[in-house]
């Protein structure tokens, strides 16, 4: 929800215009997909990458508004902690200018931010979860100052009604109370951003449902929260948690969450709006003056803004966007499964993946979403959270295999096919699939690393004290973060 909003209190009267006004949008959504106005011609990818602050012995550095004065570029935002920032790569073409190209470009943003920043004290980092976060690390003073996150945690919690609480059951068990939504702040995520046409939307979208165990096993990056080690990919429970407005009670009911995998397979873009429409209140009904109805029957390109908005706080793991840019209105898929990290040469390499491998299911005879179920696709999502690297998940054909066994075997040649039939040669594939393949022929990723290097540093202290490991652990992965070697070659030392 990268939208400014006003702090305000919300009347009867504005949910109920706001309702009306998604309607409405919704209706005109519906006429532009039957005419087919959309921009698809050189359709593009994107990228935004989430980030922590730290100091200089690796705990959270609460300075975004700091480092983001420091930076002064547009491209950076600030997120919903004070620890958190946001950058946004500006869109491109799959093949343009190679994938070294894209990889130089986004390690230039990020040096350079990271020499702004050092100059008022923090450092970034590229990490699912930062593992020197602690619980008092995520009060209420840990919000951004920005007012559309304090007016978003105020709408959560009336909406809840009680604190919020949150449960992993790991390696370890976390159970804890939170009064306010900042624990979801610990979640910082890589978002690949694809644009599609209307008509191959739900092809797509589907695909990357079905795919989302297998990305977030092979990238897992977040074992620790709180100090303690839980899940391979602990940002998937604790932002289902983290944001949640049902009390137990509704819960019980069947009541839909916000942080959502959704509930089948769809046919087109317009069923994820409307589900958004019909199953969600609204948490900030604020209505634009633009009149979507007339602004489309005049010819006009309209912005769909209480659509759009309501949206962006609806939490898909694969959520549709409908924006408007200088060529026309366009579609594209939010892909946020992944955290952040460890390297922007393994940020390219899944993003290599998750592209090549999409483009060659949705080509494929048979899809697979039509000979596997949507509830084992979510089920394979959170088994891989759990297990990460070491999941066993489902895939037709093959039953239920190590997910390592079903990235060399199938699917691998699968993603290689599909970067292919995108444009691009055997000299820019290799060695972005080469990493994803090395990933599984040793079985290592970023959580395994984090997770073996903590141990090993316990064992190697007398105290065998949890919080130092973890913050001497953050250092070393720091400096291997820099280096830029993908995460499977790191030693554990």
């Amino acid at each position: 929800m990268g939208r400014d909003v006003p702090a305000r209190v919300f009347t009867r009267e504005d949910r109920r215009r706001y309702r009306a006004k998604m309607h409405t949008c919704l209706d005109v959504l519906a006429q532009m997909l039957r005419e087919s106005t959309f921009e698809s011609e050189r359709p593009k990818v994107g990228l935004e990458i989430e980030l922590n602050l730290v100091d200089g012995d690796g705990r959270p550095a609460m300075r975004n508004t700091e480092v983001l004065q420091a930076i002064a570029d547009p491209a950076w935002s600030s997120e919903l902690g004070r620890f958190n920032l946001e950058i946004n790569i500006p869109p491109r073409e799959l093949t343009t200018g190679g994938p070294g190209a894209w990889e130089q470009a986004i390690r230039d943003a990020l040096n350079h931010a990271e020499e702004r920043a050092s100059a008022v004290g923090a450092h970034l980092i590229m990490i699912g979860i930062l593992p020197t976060l602690g619980e008092t690390d995520v009060d209420e003073s840990a919000l951004s100052g920005d007012p559309r996150y304090r007016l978003l945690n105020e709408q959560i919690f009336a909406a809840r009604g009680e604190d919020l609480r949150i449960t992993v059951d790991g390696v370890e068990r976390l159970s804890t109370y939170a009064d306010t939504i900042t624990p979801e702040a610990a979640c910082t995520s890589t978002q690949y951003h694809l644009q599609v046409s209307p008509r191959e939307f739900a092809d797509y979208w589907n695909a990357a449902q079905a795919i989302t165990g297998v990305q977030i096993a092979l990238a897992a990056n977040s074992p620790y929260l709180f100090g303690r080690e839980l899940w391979r990919e602990t940002r998937i429970p604790l932002f289902e948690q983290a944001t949640d407005t049902r009390p137990v009670e509704i819960k019980a009911q069947g009541v839909r969450p916000r942080v959502w995998f959704g509930e089948r397979w769809i046919t087109s873009v317009f069923d994820l709006f409307e589900e958004n429409v019909r199953y969600f209140p609204a948490l900030l009904p604020l209505c634009d003056d633009e009149d979507p109805q007339r602004v489309h029957d005049a010819g006009g390109v309209p912005e769909l803004g209480e659509l759009t908005l309501h949206n962006g706080t609806i939490y898909r793991w694969n959520r549709p966007i409908y924006a408007v840019t200088d060529s026309g209105p366009h579609l594209r898929i939010e892909n946020r499964v992944l955290p952040a990290g460890p390297t922007v040469a393994d940020t390219i390499a899944n993003g290599a993946f998750y592209y090549g491998l999409t483009r060659a299911l949705v080509d494929d005879d048979r899809p697979v979403w039509t000979r596997m179920s949507f509830s084992v696709a979510e089920e394979n999502l959170h088994t891989a959270a759990r297990d990460g690297i070491d999941a066993r998940l489902y895939w037709p054909g093959m039953g239920e295999v190590p997910v390592t066994e079903l990235v060399l075997r199938r699917l691998l040649p699968l993603a290689h096919r599909g970067l292919e039939l995108a444009g691009m040669d055997a000299a820019w594939r290799e060695p972005l699939l080469g990493i994803i393949e090395q990933r599984c022929v040793t079985a290592r990723n970023g959580a395994l690393w984090q997770v073996e290097t903590v141990h090993h540093l316990e064992k190697a202290m007398a105290s065998a004290d949890r919080w130092e490991a973890l913050r001497r652990m953050t250092r070393t992965y720091m400096d291997y973060m820099h280096l830029n070697a993908a995460a499977h070659t790191w030693p554990v030392d």
